[in-house]
């Protein structure tokens, strides 16, 4: 039977359990499986050392060694993959980026490249919740995330690390890229929500730039961004002063 029946029918047994707690299931299945033909290939060895392999037909065994070995790569890769991944918006979860980002930032520091990383918060994510329920702050966030998408490049590592709270690390970044970036997220997030008008989104954005010769760490560099944030946050909500980061969704 296909993996992705499986899937199926385990969810359907257990509806209510945990993503997680099912893939887990399907992973206990596809050890057993794994058992049962082990059991089965030393039972074709000892009947081969002792002259009978009459009733062992070697190509059933090949199939289901070559089944068992596909179910059991296709379980861990998405079982890693559920690890690090947001369930909402599909994005990297903070494991994910953490792993991610460090590799990275070990890589530019071998090769000098510099990079920025972006720390991101969707200000009136509250008010869309208590206005129009969570499932349209959900759709917020998604939208927030696709925004990113079209934002940042395929290389750039991109996360949703909880609640209303994102971060990029933008690779090769140049040093005229903190401004541009800026504006592009301005317009792919208002070219992603067109049509909806019954609220407005406003996000707070703080960049910080990553030296190869600093000693900074990622956990440093998330700081440095998040203060930067709540920088840009308390001059936006200053009388006079208007968001950068506002568009009518």
């Amino acid at each position: 039977m296909p993996l992705r029946h499986d899937v199926s029918r385990l969810l359907f047994r257990g509806r209510k359990k945990a993503t997680e707690d099912v893939f887990q299931d399907l992973l206990s299945e596809a050890n057993r499986d794994l058992a049962s033909l082990l059991k089965d290939v030393r039972a074709v060895q000892e009947d081969a050392r002792l002259g009978d392999t009459r009733r062992w037909p070697i190509n059933e065994l090949l199939m289901r060694a070559v089944r068992c070995a596909a179910k059991q790569y296709v379980l861990q890769a998405e079982l890693g993959n559920l690890a690090l991944r947001d369930e909402l918006t599909g994005l990297y979860n903070r494991r994910g980026f953490m792993a991610i980002a460090e590799r990275q930032l070990k890589v530019g520091r071998r090769s000098g490249r510099g990079m920025l990383l972006f720390f991101v918060d969707v200000d009136t994510l509250k008010q869309i919740n208590d206005s129009f329920g969570h499932c349209e702050g959900d759709r917020a966030l998604k939208r927030t995330a696709r925004a990113l998408e079209m934002t940042f490049r395929d290389s750039d590592v991109i996360a949703r690390l909880g609640g209303d709270e994102f971060a990029v690390l933008a690779i090769e970044a140049s040093d005229h890229s903190e401004a541009t970036i800026r504006t592009r997220l301005c317009e792919d997030l208002r070219s992603i929500s067109a049509g909806e008008s019954r609220y407005s989104i406003s996000i707070s954005l703080g960049a910080a730039r990553f030296d190869s010769r600093s000693k900074a760490s990622l956990a440093d560099l998330i700081v440095q961004a998040d203060r930067a944030m709540y920088k840009q946050k308390r001059h936006s909500s200053a009388p006079g002063n208007a968001s950068g980061m506002e568009y009518q969704s």
